[in-house]
């Protein structure tokens, strides 16, 4: 099952990145390397490179660095007989489709309406108001920020189940030795919870160079293509534009 549904696709999509394909013809030309030559080239590749590596930069520190910081305290004395509520309140946007949170931050963003701009006013700051969405300056911080309000309580969840596996004797015997929580959670639960964070730090990594819904259910790639990323370049080639050889060696990219 894995040969065919995962395998034989990815070879399948690697042969296919050599060829000049349509949708609308059964008809394949072989083009080499010139779907690779033409998406190296374009004026967007290193701005989708830039978004999708500032991504992964943001999601490192913010799901992994403030993840595990969360994760720590709630496992830790100060979330009290609350902890549990805590847990559910910083996982539940995780349960949210990525097209409603979209639409979410799209009206939160809304220059007129929205609440980012009505709070900045509210606090006589009316001047840092603006488009959001519409600043080719911000608009990337902001879809990434809107990403990581979603899913760090899902990496919580993940390095919470890992320091509960962490053996009580161990933080006991450092407890004896005089260490407080800070050093416990440095010197004990840290290095045994690693191989969690590893994986958590995977997770992330793919999942920025798998962007795509973020973008596309609030700017679609503008303004003035200051937010495309590869997925998003992937689907207009392939949907919009029925360049089916550029969308798979942009996918081979990925």
């Amino acid at each position: 099952m894995v040969v065919f549904f995962v395998f034989i696709p990815v070879i399948l999509n690697i042969a296919y990145s050599f060829f000049r394909l349509s949708s609308y013809s059964s008809e394949s030309i072989f083009v080499g390397i010139d779907n690779y030559r033409r998406l190296f080239s374009s004026e967007e590749f290193f701005i989708m490179l830039k978004n999708n590596l500032l991504y992964a930069v943001f999601s490192f520190v913010f799901q992994i660095g403030f993840g595990t910081v969360i994760a720590l305290l709630l496992e830790s004395k100060l979330a009290g007989r609350f902890r549990n509520v805590y847990r559910n309140i910083y996982f539940i946007p995780a349960l949210i489709s990525l097209v409603a949170v979209g639409l979410l931050f799209t009206f939160v963003y809304t220059p007129d309406l929205g609440l980012l701009n009505s709070a900045l006013r509210a606090l006589g700051l009316e001047e840092y108001a603006k488009a959001w969405l519409g600043d080719p300056k911000y608009a990337i911080y902001c879809i990434i920020l809107m990403s990581q309000w979603q899913w760090v309580g899902y990496n919580v969840l993940l390095l919470v189940v890992a320091i509960q596996n962490v053996p009580m004797d161990y933080l006991e015997a450092a407890t004896i030795d005089g260490a407080g929580p800070v050093k416990k959670a440095i010197y004990v639960t840290m290095p045994l919870i690693k191989e969690q964070i590893l994986v958590c730090s995977i997770i992330a990594i793919i999942g920025a160079f798998k962007l795509f819904t973020e973008v596309y259910s609030t700017t679609a790639g503008g303004p003035g293509n200051q937010t495309q990323v590869l997925g998003l370049y992937l689907y207009q080639n392939a949907f919009l534009h029925d360049d089916l050889g550029m969308a798979a060696a942009t996918g081979v990219f990925i």
